[in-house]
């Protein structure tokens, strides 16, 4: 894969963070009885719209350092009044409170990180999607269903603190990581907006990009953002400061006409922990693109051929797997699968939703976000 840009611009590329856990032997994560880490990956399904078949339903854990073996099913809530499960829309935790939280369409719920029990569930106007947590713990901004707004949540009671509107089509959200800021991408807007973390309000707009806005992050120092949008294999870069558009990388070798039939050829990006490397999703030939971002403008190194479509990646927190949305696990230096992710059925799970909590003796230490 090659790439065009429109300018260079040296930058620092983002960490993206994800999660992991610990289990005892009354099947809660609890003391293992020593003071060993332990590190779990946890996938909210359905992860991937309503699609039972790839995990079921429910809060599912992989022990990272035996291999991702599966360690348990967790019973979650968020189900419809006629008992069935709602889609999956967004997975958040905070080692520092203990908690997890999982939202559907209609609901978010909390669970205890240590006695795995649901501490409340609310449905929230609007219906909910992929949200985000502060990194102290304390709050959550929940976007509604590609609808005018977000909400802002207490994340210890669940009570809404704050409403903020867009009018953008609500539904992905970042938390910075400093916790001053908090980036807002609505379905139906070319704008990302960005809300001050201690008023909760809109401080300025970046954009408006070339279409709207799908997956984004922004890097560690938060003077960028790197962003999918529909109708483009590749993405944009926004300045956070200016809220300027800087460059538009686009994919090239690949077919222009099946391409056209995506509304997002690249539903997903990340970048490693060392901040080395930027991953992008490539919908259209089934992949992930990997490039150098030591340097500017990112170079193609090599890509990563998966067995379906993907629609996001993650990374341990370590930065040695990569995580993909259709239940591969990657080997991030070796850019090599070396494994899935499993139930006890030895079903493939496959999920949008995957983060990644550390434990020390039970206690959860280190989340990401």
């Amino acid at each position: 894969m090659s790439i065009s840009l429109t300018r260079i611009l040296p930058i620092l590329m983002v960490s993206l963070l994800a999660l992991s856990w610990m289990e005892p032997a009354d099947g809660s994560i609890a003391s293992s009885g020593d003071a060993k880490e332990r590190r779990l990956l946890y996938a909210a399904v359905p992860g991937i719209r309503n699609y039972l078949e790839y995990g079921g339903h429910g809060l599912l854990i992989f022990d990272i350092d035996q291999g991702h073996k599966f360690v348990k099913r967790i019973v979650t809530a968020g189900l419809n009044k006629d008992g069935a499960p709602l889609n999956v829309k967004g997975i958040c935790a905070s080692a520092a409170t203990r908690r997890i939280y999982i939202s559907t369409t209609e609901t978010m719920t909390c669970l205890d990180l240590q006695t795995e029990k649901i501490l409340w569930e609310r449905p929230y106007e609007g219906g909910c999607d992929r949200m985000a947590i502060s990194p102290d713990g304390k709050v959550i901004y929940l976007p509604s269903l590609e609808k005018d707004h977000w909400h802002v949540v207490d994340a210890l009671t669940g009570n809404v603190i704050k409403k903020i509107v867009t009018n953008s089509g609500s539904h992905n959200t970042v938390y910075g990581p400093d916790g001053k800021h908090v980036y807002l991408a609505g379905l139906r807007s070319p704008l990302l907006s960005v809300a001050g973390a201690k008023g909760h309000a809109i401080s300025m707009t970046v954009g408006p990009f070339s279409a709207s806005i799908r997956p984004f992050t922004v890097n560690g120092r938060q003077t960028l953002c790197f962003v999918n949008v529909n109708d483009l294999l590749g993405f944009e870069v926004g300045d956070l400061q200016t809220g300027l558009i800087l460059d538009r990388v686009a994919a090239d070798g690949y077919d222009k006409e099946t391409a056209a039939t995506y509304e997002c050829p690249s539903h997903g990006i990340a970048f490693t922990p060392d901040e080395r490397e930027l991953w992008v999703a490539d919908g259209v030939r089934n992949r992930l693109a990997v490039f150098d971002a030591r340097g500017y403008p990112p170079a193609a190194l090599a890509s990563v051929e998966l067995s379906a479509q993907p629609r996001s990646m993650a990374f341990s927190i370590d930065g040695r797997f990569a995580y993909s949305s259709t239940g591969e696990v990657i080997d991030a230096a070796a850019r090599k699968i070396v494994g899935g992710l499993e139930d006890t059925a030895s079903a493939r799970v496959t999920s949008e939703h995957l983060v990644e909590i550390d434990f020390l003796d039970g206690r959860p230490i280190r989340s990401g976000s």
